[in-house]
């Protein structure tokens, strides 16, 4: 059997679990008019049609093998979301594949929702585009170097921008429609101060590092249908965004500096590794029910108050946090204004145009090679359209995160 048509009966497979699902409960319905006797009315559950399939039967030989040609024949998306099918066929082939798909790291590959908490490759950087939508204040991170033709680039992350009374929230989730912190797919957000200068990056999992406090007591998320009122999410307070104030624009461009207290320094030294988690969350509505789909639905925010606040907490010898500062842009005298290299992704002259190296101190040693790397990278490209170019040790969320922080107003900065 060739690997197209073993990728095209997974296909068959996943989509054909819900008609099967469907047509044993209409024959059930049928039989059971004929029988005297009343049976509890319970349909099975998918996992159990499953691993019933004859796909659950595979030698695991034979099973590691066809996940490997999948795993390194589909390289880039949308054609990727096969070596997903493989995860979602049953309990077997989830544990291989998990074993079998590296860690953006490693591989310089985005797979699993997971990938977005997970730093970036060491070497080339991972290549994403941000749209901008003013109308409902919303920002979408695709993966990708550019929009392509048919929009059917992958859906990173996406972003909704709240105002408030005394500072602005950039509510981070896994899909376009449902912001609310409630979901299971709320993965963090960022908030600014009143006067945009200092910004906040708040993660919806507690970083490997234990040295980071929580906002909020932990407590399992319930979907909205579940409960009421909403019950919030934890946040882990993971870095801060700052910008030097410039009222007079006399110091030339923005000026900005971050802190990333779930990232040690170490980890861009000489053998150093940077956290990494192996899995999102779990909440109470995975446990129960598989992911919801709400197409077609307005979008959800959240009206949890801003009033929580919390520091982060760093106990007596405690590991150093990374920092990051922009790279000094040069002026050019023939273009009277300033320049930076950005190999070409960046094509707009924009005061939001960044990129960030490591700040460092001689007393870390770190080769002059780490120092000069460009560890993030973003720049505008088009109206609405920003590309976002990311490296270890930052994840996707954190990169997307500190991009977000140009978005917001600051007067006191420009």
């Amino acid at each position: 059997m060739s690997l197209k048509s073993i990728m095209r009966e997974l296909k068959e497979l996943k989509d054909g679990i819900g008609n099967m699902s469907k047509r044993g409960d209409q024959s059930k319905l049928w039989r059971s008019r004929t029988r005297s006797h009343v049976a509890p009315d319970e349909a099975p559950l998918e996992s159990q049609l499953s691993e019933q399939s004859p796909w659950a039967n595979l030698p695991p030989e034979l099973l590691l093998d066809i996940i490997q040609r999948v795993e390194e024949s589909e390289t880039a998306w949308p054609a990727r979301a096969v070596v997903v099918f493989c995860a979602a066929v049953c309990r077997s082939w989830r544990e291989i594949t998990k074993e079998i798909v590296k860690t953006p790291e490693q591989c310089g590959r985005l797979t699993f929702p997971i990938s977005l908490k997970q730093p970036g490759p060491r070497e080339s950087p991972i290549q994403c585009y941000i749209r901008r939508d003013r109308t409902s204040s919303t920002f979408l991170l695709f993966y990708g170097l550019v929009p392509s033709e048919g929009e059917s680039d992958k859906l990173l992350l996406a972003a909704r921008k709240v105002r408030r009374a005394t500072c602005t929230d950039f509510v981070i989730s896994l899909v376009a429609d449902d912001f609310s912190r409630a979901s299971n797919t709320y993965v963090g957000k960022l908030r600014s101060n009143f006067l945009g200068t200092k910004f906040t990056v708040y993660d919806s999992q507690s970083p490997c590092d234990s040295r980071i406090q929580s906002t909020a007591r932990p407590r399992r998320r319930f979907h909205s249908k579940q409960v009421s009122p909403r019950l919030p999410a934890c946040n882990y307070i993971i870095g801060t965004v700052t910008y030097e104030l410039n009222v007079l624009r006399t110091r030339g461009p923005r000026r900005m500096h971050c802190i990333l207290h779930s990232i040690p320094v170490s980890a861009i030294q000489e053998g150093g590794t940077a956290p990494t988690p192996s899995a999102l969350p779990q909440s109470l509505d995975e446990q129960l029910s598989p992911l919801h789909s709400s197409k077609g639905k307005e979008p959800i925010v959240d009206t949890i108050s801003p009033s929580i606040r919390a520091t982060p907490v760093f106990s007596p010898g405690s590991r150093e946090p990374l920092a990051l500062k922009n790279k000094a842009p040069r002026w050019h005298e023939q273009l009277q204004c300033w320049c930076l290299n950005f190999k070409g992704r960046v094509t707009v002259a924009s005061v939001k145009n960044f990129q960030l190296v490591a700040a460092v101190e001689p007393s870390h040693n770190v080769s002059p090679e780490e120092q000069e790397k460009v560890i993030l990278q973003f720049g505008k490209i088009g109206k609405d359209i920003f590309t976002m170019d990311y490296r270890y040790p930052l994840s996707a969320f954190q990169a997307f995160a500190i991009s977000l922080s140009c978005f917001d107003t600051k007067p006191a900065c420009e």
